[in-house]
């Protein structure tokens, strides 16, 4: 096994409260594209830029353009959790990990076994009616060709956070909580270039913050060990995960 992913399977046997905290490097590795990278979609074309289809204001004003690339780029079925999604759901069995912190909207922890998941910037998975507060499952979504209406005739919207609109401050209370009692952070699969969500980490005490990337970070120079590599192999190897 590779000097560093020794020493952080030692870091890992030796704490008692890890929290992780991830992006969508966790999600590419099952085939899930990301935001920012040079195949990713932030640079492909279309009528309009992505980053204003999804905000909050061109899912009012344009609302069936929104649903037309949501459906096309945003919602991936059948995908399967990887071997880091596995491994943090056993580290968590185990009593090491105590919660993952996501920015990913995909659901993929919770399919892999993970409970205390805590999801930024929303889930697909969850929708519901922007009149009467109804909920609805990425179903309603899927099978609608046009806008998705609730039963009530409101229009459903995805409890995604859009550009425009602000994280959850429950969830980002609980994430701070996590953080701040950690005695290890892993961060994995994420650039750090998007706040709040990348503020989070300062809120860690501890002395094992641990960064796994493929790319370099703005933080690199603040963290305990760095590991450039497949999170996937990283994580599965050092949790046992085939």
């Amino acid at each position: 096994m590779d000097e560093t992913w020794q020493q952080l399977k030692e870091w890992i046997d030796a704490s008692r409260y890890i929290v992780f905290f991830g992006g969508a490097g966790v999600s590419t590795e099952s085939g899930i594209p990301d935001f920012r990278s040079v195949d990713g979609l932030y640079n492909q074309t279309y009528k309009y830029p992505p980053e204003t289809i999804i905000s909050h204001s061109f899912f009012m004003r344009r609302t069936e353009e929104f649903y037309r690339f949501y459906r096309e780029r945003m919602i991936f079925q059948g995908v399967a959790a990887n071997p880091a999604h596995l491994a943090l759901a056993a580290l968590e069995r185990r009593g090491k990990l105590k919660a993952v912190i996501t920015q990913n909207i995909d659901g993929l922890h919770q399919l892999a076994g993970s409970k205390e998941v805590l999801e930024l910037h929303g889930s697909i998975h969850r929708n519901y009616c922007t009149r009467c507060g109804q909920f609805y499952g990425l179903d309603r979504i899927t099978e609608s060709d046009s806008v998705p209406k609730c039963s009530c005739g409101g229009i459903i919207k995805p409890d995604v956070v859009l550009y425009e609109e602000g994280l959850d401050d429950t969830v980002i209370r609980r994430s701070m909580e996590h953080i701040a009692n950690a005695d290890m952070l892993i961060v994995g699969g994420t650039s750090l270039v998007v706040y709040p969500a990348a503020g989070l980490i300062d809120y860690y005490r501890g002395k094992k913050l641990v960064l796994i990337n493929r790319s370099v970070t703005s933080r690199d120079s603040q963290a305990d060990l760095v590991i450039r590599d497949s999170i996937g192999a990283v994580l599965g190897a050092v949790a046992g995960i085939k």
